[in-house]
């Protein structure tokens, strides 16, 4: 048996970012490893600049991801006005910059996943500095603000942590409500002028190769390079994810 802290995740927007190359700045389909840790991070109020416990907390935790709502792909043309580079002065705000007296445009191209709905299972590995109590109780009341990926994608529902149990990972999922169920409950009155979000024909889960006992057959296994080496040089090691698919039960009741 082990212990899984499980937490939902759902916004009108949110962007997972992927490589990102240029002016085109795209986004996973489901929550990524960086921005639930981030969002951890955030909630025990451990600051950006603060890498040692960034790295305490990256390599103490393991995450899974039951993605409920898949959501749909939202690609935003961005177009913002800078300063040209000077090497001499510094623009410390952004007043300071649009008062140049000469502005630049740069284009870039932002993917969002829009009405997108997850859970979340995190774990701990045996080097682990901190406990899933701590966490829960920094989820249900977090230090700094939290959002789902860019801060211009707030969180629309309570994080809802849990500590379940369970004898695997599938277990653990299984003994916690799926966001869209959550979420098409709490908005049963205003869903009388119109229908929730639609529940996909599978259910998509993925997690970390070095999970114990996951419960699935694994059917794909990913790269990734998102596991933290370090945050001041933004550098970051590969990894393996694993993924497999359910279909949805349907529901006689």
């Amino acid at each position: 048996m082990a212990d899984y802290l499980l937490f939902r995740l759902y916004g009108p927007m949110a962007a997972w970012g992927d490589t990102a190359v240029g002016e085109f700045r795209p986004s996973h389909g489901h929550p990524t490893r960086t921005g639930v840790l981030g969002l951890v991070a955030a909630a025990l109020g451990i600051t950006r600049d603060n890498e040692a416990q960034l790295l305490a907390l990256d390599r103490g935790c393991r995450i899974a991801v039951r993605l409920d709502a898949p959501g749909e792909l939202l690609r935003d043309y961005h177009t913002t006005q800078v300063p040209p580079q000077q090497r001499k002065g510094r623009h410390y705000t952004r007043r300071d910059e649009l008062n140049a007296d000469k502005l630049h445009t740069i284009l870039s191209q932002r993917d969002y996943r829009t009405d997108t709905a997850a859970s979340i299972a995190l774990s701990l590995g045996t080097d682990a500095k901190i406990s899933l109590d701590r966490i829960k109780h920094a989820l249900q009341r977090p230090a700094l603000p939290l959002y789902l990926g860019r801060k211009s994608c707030p969180l629309a529902l309570p994080l809802a942590p849990e500590i379940i149990i369970a004898d695997s990972l599938s277990s653990a999922f299984a003994a916690y409500p799926d966001s869209l169920a959550q979420l098409n409950e709490i908005t049963q009155e205003s869903r009388a002028y119109g229908d929730g979000l639609p529940r996909p024909d599978l259910i998509r889960f993925f997690w970390e190769e070095s999970e114990p006992t996951p419960g699935m057959q694994t059917e794909m296994i990913y790269p990734r390079r998102d596991c933290l080496r370090s945050r001041r040089r933004w550098q970051f090691d590969p990894r393996n994810e694993c993924y497999a698919a359910q279909p949805v039960k349907e529901d006689n009741s």
